[in-house]
């Protein structure tokens, strides 16, 4: 206990060091300079220059733009004075390259509703000309303080990520903390563990967690996914099979059983298996032993057994799709993982890991996310989970061209999507129970893009439930023809 307060404090004392050596945001910080008029342009920078910093200066436009899309300067002081390119176009324009440059509006016009516009279309700051040193000044302080603040945030939000990371999972939401802390527990000595969670949550990230924190941890983990196999392949692909056992069957091989013996077995969404198939593994759990495809030899096993699904099987079992017993033997010790709609306070955290995992695998120095993309991600439902969120930053960080992932980087879907309307109170009216259910089902399908089996899941009913309900609503097709199904 005393090793690991020494660690801590060893930990925050290197972060204290870290932005204590770290240099002051006003020796980093370099004004672009835009201006038209030559004498003008070199009072302005002399007082800058005066005042402690290096600035960029230019009487062209292009210029100031390409200065802010390279990187070069994170701050633009800009005469509008004139139409045209040094009008509010020019504005938008630098703004589009860099949502996260700050740019101070220069005018000899100055009024009142000139500097709200500037200000609602996005600028930091309007001074009217002949600037004031007093104003300037406090303008360019309080933009370096800024920058010295996001500084330290950063690095402090880099040691957050570290601290936080459970075995490739992050998390700072209670749900999670809860998730990683209960992992740990059983971890030491667990047999038969049940992963729940939606797809898309990380549920076997949690179950190769468990196994390296686990006793066998040395030894092999074998994964099985058990809904992308038939019956007959799946028994041969985790009991193994003799000779000539089967059609195809050239040579003797072990099952993943015998090849994880000593180690952990991993099947991924059992819930799919048929009850056939449940009762074989029911007999696995039970007495720890098994029989190749063909041979009448039992084989004795000592294995631990994570199993994980996106069905809520205790409504199978009711449902008469899972065995009881079989049920029972792998709840003993549940783990739920929250989807990411119940812990919003994690995706800003998330993005942080996704961004730096794909920062090094495509070779970009991409800080964060804008303003607005980052409100939007936070709005967005994320029927996908967390899988939904890792695709959408690594399409966002091949196509991003300025230093911040703007909303133009974000899939369409996420571009327009609008917030969800809050209706009056007179907009009310009294509905039926099957109405309810009917437009309530009819949302879910439309967020969930009409893939009928994910919005069985979020529903939390069965496939065919959802069908009969379709069906008595007028709007079911063939179960064959459903292309969610295909693709869920």
């Amino acid at each position: 206990m005393v090793g690991s307060q020494d660690a801590s404090a060893d930990t925050v004392a290197q972060v204290l060091t870290k932005l204590t050596d770290a240099p002051a945001a006003k020796g980093t910080l370099t004004p672009c300079l835009l201006d038209d008029d030559p004498e003008q342009l070199d009072a302005l920078a002399a007082t800058i220059d005066e005042l402690g910093y290096a600035s960029i200066r230019t009487s062209y436009p292009d210029e100031a733009l390409q200065c802010v899309r390279q990187g070069r300067s994170r701050l633009l002081l800009a005469d509008l004075s004139d139409t045209g390119h040094y009008g509010y176009e020019f504005l938008d324009r630098v703004l589009r390259a860099d949502p996260g440059v700050h740019v101070i509006v220069m005018t000899r016009d100055y009024t009142l509703e000139s500097a709200l516009e500037a200000i609602r279309r996005g600028a930091a700051d309007f001074l009217p000309k002949p600037v004031d040193r007093f104003r300037l000044k406090r303008a360019l302080g309080d933009i370096s303080a800024l920058y010295d603040q996001r500084r330290r945030v950063r690095v402090l939000e880099e040691q957050l990520l570290k601290d936080l990371e459970f075995h490739g999972i992050v998390g700072k939401s209670p749900a999670m903390l809860e998730v990683f802390d209960f992992a740990r527990k059983v971890a030491r000595h667990y047999t038969n563990v049940l992963v729940a969670g939606q797809t898309g949550t990380g549920k076997e990230l949690v179950a190769r967690a468990i196994h390296q924190l686990s006793p066998v941890s040395l030894q092999r983990l074998a994964v099985c996914n058990c809904s992308a196999l038939v019956d007959t392949l799946l028994e041969s692909q985790l009991f193994g099979h003799v000779r000539g056992s089967f059609t195809g069957a050239t040579d003797t091989r072990p099952g993943l059983f015998e090849y994880a013996n000593g180690g952990t077995v991993f099947l991924d969404e059992i819930g799919e298996t048929s009850l056939a198939m449940q009762a074989k593994l029911l007999r696995v759990i039970q007495n720890r032993e098994i029989q190749r495809v063909g041979s009448p030899e039992v084989k004795q096993i000592h294995v631990h057994l994570i199993a994980a699904t996106n069905r809520d099987l205790r409504a199978e079992v009711l449902a008469g799709r899972f065995r009881e017993d079989l049920f029972y033997r792998l709840s003993s010790i549940q783990i739920r993982i929250p989807p990411l709609s119940e812990r919003p306070e994690d995706i800003p955290l998330l993005v942080q890991f996704f961004l730096k995992k794909y920062n090094e695998a495509y070779g970009k120095k991409i800080p964060g996310l804008s303003r607005r993309a980052q409100a939007v991600l936070l709005q967005h439902p994320w029927p996908g989970n967390v899988r939904e969120l890792e695709n959408v930053i690594s399409s966002a960080c091949i196509t991003a061209t300025g230093d911040f992932i703007d909303l133009v980087d974000l899939p369409e879907h996420l571009q327009h999507q609008q917030a969800p309307r809050t209706g009056s109170v007179d907009d009310w009216q009294p509905l039926s129970l099957e109405d309810v259910r009917k437009i309530h089902i009819q949302r879910v399908l439309d967020m969930c893009q009409g893939n009928r089996l994910r919005a069985a899941h979020i529903l939390c009913i069965g496939r065919t439930s959802l069908y009969r309900y379709l069906k008595r609503d007028g709007r079911a097709g063939r179960p064959g023809t459903d292309a969610g199904t295909a693709t869920a």
